[in-house]
């Protein structure tokens, strides 16, 4: 059954090579960049801010965390992101979110999955961050849900798709202030009552495609925490560094 499959692999590969999924230039495997697209990524680990994951220029301990968490931090107890957020993680993003490449969710999991070496997936709840109703029907999946699921094949953990709601529409944030973004989804999330149960005492992993200002994020976490999670970490696919307008969240 092996030789067949690596047969049949060879014969697929051969007729539709896989390819970059930024720059579309042939590769030798499927769901990789080629070598001048994977340099110019900025990759997102240690050393970096205990807390929200923002990148440090050099070492400051295991515990160090920036100055926004030291002041005020984030609704999460943990914040992570594959790469910053840049030509080649918008390109895959927008190619899953509005070019119905799903596929990309698969590729996307795997860089995010590093973030997630050392915990313990047994208990864990991956909870994407939802679309509303309408949004989801107009576009037919939810790409956050996708990933979800693709790292839930790749490192364990359960999806919870439905727990989390969006109970009401919110119009697109980009070009929005971070202060807008933050007014515009407060209130906008619920936990379903019918399966609250499911995250109560649970560690819970948010998943997102991409991280902006962290206003839907920060409302998701909110809402998780008051709905009984045990903690609740965030783990996205991009993070925005610096001032983008081209991005979404």
């Amino acid at each position: 059954m092996k030789v067949r499959s690596q047969i049949g692999k060879a014969i697929l590969d051969f007729a539709l090579p896989p390819r970059c999924p930024n720059c579309l230039d042939i590769v030798a495997d499927q769901h990789s960049f080629c070598a001048p697209c994977w340099q110019s990524i900025r990759f997102l680990g240690e050393p970096c801010c205990a807390r929200c994951g923002l990148p440090f220029d050099y070492d400051l301990g295991p515990d160090a965390c920036c100055e926004p968490c030291e002041g005020r931090p984030l609704p999460f107890d943990r914040a992570r992101a594959a790469m910053a957020y840049g030509d080649v993680a918008r390109t895959v993003a927008l190619r899953l979110k509005y070019g119905r490449r799903t596929g990309h969710a698969r590729l996307m999991a795997r860089y995010m999955a590093r973030h997630l070496a050392g915990v313990d997936m047994r208990e864990a709840a991956l909870v994407p961050v939802p679309l509303h109703r309408w949004r989801l029907w107009s576009r037919g999946f939810n790409q956050a849900a996708l990933i979800a699921r693709s790292l839930s094949k790749e490192m364990g953990g359960g999806v919870l798709v439905d727990t989390l709601v969006r109970t009401r529409r919110t119009p697109p944030l980009k070009q929005m202030s971070a202060s807008r973004r933050r007014r515009l989804v407060e209130g906008a999330f619920a936990i379903d009552p019918r399966r609250a149960e499911a995250i109560r005492g649970r560690p819970v992993i948010l998943i997102d495609d991409v991280w902006t200002t962290g206003a839907t994020a920060s409302a998701c976490a909110r809402v998780l925490r008051e709905g009984g999670a045990a903690r609740v970490d965030l783990l996205c696919w991009a993070r925005v560094l610096e001032d983008d307008h081209a991005a979404t969240d």
